[in-house]
């Protein structure tokens, strides 16, 4: 069993700042919790607080039922892997990922056999007699998550250990991520700022803000129900678009007036904003890129604007069109475009589009909160 729990953990540098406020979260044996957000959200420090390289402020962290606050990062059963690989320039890739054990004072042939089993699940092998400056980025990195491996940690904590690796790696190793965790089964919490990193690794995940935590959730609930405007904006690619709007009601039917176009909203939209007793106010509309589409003509129900900029992607298109004076961004499948248009639409065409009813989000515009959230 390796059950992590932090019950109202806060950290507050020199008794005034406050990186870390008031975080509870309960993560289960072998769960892979990913903590993501902006730079200076507070989620490295929570990590660090979790590895015993942080003191915590206030607070309880918990492993397995026992309280951590006071004991060494050495005595948690825990193991890191940083962004900058800290290896050992000096030693072989078998001394770094051995250097541990033999300070345990494991046996040599115990030592050996847990290097080689970690570099076999690790495609590593070929590289043990290697110094790190004979690495490649994604070698390296891959060495500094042996290096914990062999330990057979309770817990595996891992910051931002993709930032340092081109784009192209950065996909391979996330993969190779996804492979490992499902052969050394073990509870995972990983921090990152990419957002794609935690929606393909997350079991769950805990989006955080200026050290408060936003929301936490499956990667399909913060994407479908985001229960501020701050996690619809930041979840997804490219962001979510936002309008202002009013909502106006017409029999059982709720409506959506939005840039010179009246959008009646969805069935199932309608019967839980009247659930909820919403009535008719202003909103902020949020709508996704995705979930756009194009008009063959203008109507009461679709928007109009002006083709900016065409991003070809290969199988599909983000366009950025001006409608009133707002950028708003579609994605758009290359399939859906006309034969003539199929690598981008040019500058300046005309383009009329409406949003799918049962994909949009309304939030309030003073509290910033999901009309819908539970």
């Amino acid at each position: 069993m390796a059950t992590v729990t932090l019950k109202n953990v806060k950290k507050i540098y020199d008794n005034k700042v406050t990186a870390v406020h008031d975080f509870n979260l309960e993560i289960a044996d072998k769960e892979f919790i990913v903590l993501v957000g902006p730079s200076g959200c507070g989620k490295s420090t929570t990590l660090r607080m979790v590895a015993g390289l942080e003191e915590i402020s206030e607070g309880e962290l918990l492993i397995d039922g026992k309280r951590m606050n006071d004991v060494e990062p050495k005595d948690r059963d825990i193991a890191m892997v940083f962004q900058s690989y800290a290896l050992y320039p000096h030693m072989t890739v078998y001394e770094n990922m051995a250097f541990a054990l033999k300070l345990r004072k494991m046996p040599k042939e115990e030592i050996d056999q847990k290097v080689r089993e970690a570099a076999e699940i690790l495609d590593i092998t070929q590289y043990l007699d290697r110094k790190p400056k004979a690495l490649s980025g994604g070698q390296r990195q891959r060495v500094a998550i042996g290096r914990a491996i062999v330990r057979n940690p309770k817990v595996f904590l891992m910051d931002e250990p993709l930032s340092n690796l081109d784009a192209k790696l950065r996909n391979q190793m996330r993969a190779e991520i996804i492979k490992l965790r499902q052969r050394i089964d073990t509870t995972f919490v990983y921090v990152t700022h990419d957002q794609t990193e935690a929606m393909t690794l997350g079991d769950r995940i805990v989006i955080m803000k200026d050290g408060f935590i936003m929301q936490i959730g499956t990667p399909q609930e913060v994407f479908d129900r985001p229960v501020n405007i701050f996690v619809a904006g930041f979840i997804g690619t490219p962001q979510m678009n936002f309008f202002d709007g009013k909502l106006t009601k017409r029999g059982d039917v709720y409506e959506i007036a939005v840039a010179d176009a009246v959008m009646p909203l969805s069935a199932e939209i309608s019967k839980a904003l009247a659930g909820k007793g919403v009535g008719e106010k202003a909103v902020k509309v949020g709508i996704r890129p995705e979930h756009i589409s194009f008009a063959k003509e203008s109507s009461p129900n679709t928007v109009s604007g002006t083709v900016d900029v065409s991003e070809m992607m290969g199988s599909e298109v983000y366009l950025h069109v001006t409608a009133g004076e707002k950028d708003v961004v579609l994605r758009v499948p290359t399939t859906d475009l006309p034969a003539e248009h199929r690598g981008g639409i040019p500058y300046g065409v005309k383009v009329n589009f409406t949003f799918r009813p049962e994909l949009i989000h309304l939030f309030d515009p003073e509290t910033e909160m999901n009309l819908l959230a539970d």
